[in-house]
């Protein structure tokens, strides 16, 4: 699904605080947006101000310098208030980016043109349950893990959907991942790649031991219960500080109460033509172009 928005007046610049590449480039991205009488601001991710002043609605984008890591952020600071996301790419692989830091002058031309549309991306909503209370919710755009925490043993799970049991696993863990996340760690544990204007989630074991060993597209609007039946056990919520879990507790998930928005500027099959530029390219291992 994608929308369209009026040229943005008010914006805020944020680096990843630990790539200085990105903070650099951020007081230049800010400054292009002085030279051309827009109000703009920048900072890093790390900036308690600026959080507040994006989640106080007080801006109509945010540029996020950095990665895929900088874009998972910048969507779980941004989309409980609908703030459209810009992403800059001074990272590594930058799937959910368009932009590279050496070409973003002409795409910002564009988007002061009014020359760009809105893609909205699918989100989850996950609740840890303990004996039928909550200990707490959290908003995705890649994943909820529930995988084996220090021990190397494999832990034991059921997952039901909508309160039908679906399938139990003896496995590393269990990934609930959108149709974004499905290009991340699900893709890495042999999952499908789904597109991105999709609204299903996808559930992929990892390392399953004598169990169901492939991946499973659940329909839209379907809840997926994970339940830890043995073992020592994690829940991580893309790729961040992993919660603890104990025998007997429930992950609920289900899509998301809002969505990630991003600005674009190709036609919608980008995404396919990513895919190609992307495969067999790690820079984290070397791979060649």
């Amino acid at each position: 699904m994608s929308d369209t928005l009026p040229i943005p007046r008010r914006i805020v610049v944020a680096a990843h605080p630990k790539i200085p590449e990105a903070v650099t480039e951020a007081a230049a991205i800010c400054a292009y947006f002085e030279e051309h009488d827009l109000e703009s601001i920048h900072g890093t991710f790390d900036d308690v101000d600026l959080r507040k002043r994006v989640r106080d609605s007080k801006f109509d984008l945010m540029v996020a310098v950095g990665g895929d890591g900088t874009m998972l952020r910048a969507s779980h600071l941004c989309a409980p208030t609908g703030l459209p996301i810009l992403g800059v790419n001074t990272g590594r692989l930058g799937f959910l980016i368009q932009v590279d830091r050496k070409e973003w002058r002409p795409s910002f031309d564009l988007l002061l043109k009014g020359e760009f549309w809105i893609e909205n991306r699918m989100m989850l909503r996950a609740e840890h349950g303990r004996s039928g209370e909550s200990l707490g919710n959290w908003h995705a755009l890649n994943e909820a893990v529930v995988t084996r925490g220090p021990s190397v043993r494999p832990v034991r799970l059921s997952a039901s959907v909508d309160g039908r049991l679906l399938s139990n696993y003896v496995a590393d863990g269990l990934i609930a991942a959108t149709p974004t996340g499905s290009t991340a760690y699900a893709l890495a544990a042999g999952g499908p790649i789904l597109p991105p204007e999709l609204r299903n989630i996808l559930l992929v074991p990892i390392a399953p031991h004598l169990s169901v060993d492939r991946a499973v597209v659940l329909s839209e609007g379907t809840t997926v219960s994970i339940t830890l039946r043995g073992g020592d056990a994690v829940l991580s919520i893309d790729g961040q500080i992993p919660i603890g879990l104990a025998e007997g507790d429930v992950v609920d998930v289900r899509a998301g109460d809002y969505s990630a928005r991003f600005v674009r500027f190709s036609d919608p099959g980008y995404f396919y033509r990513n895919l190609t530029t992307h495969m067999n390219q790690n820079p984290s291992i070397g791979f060649p172009r």
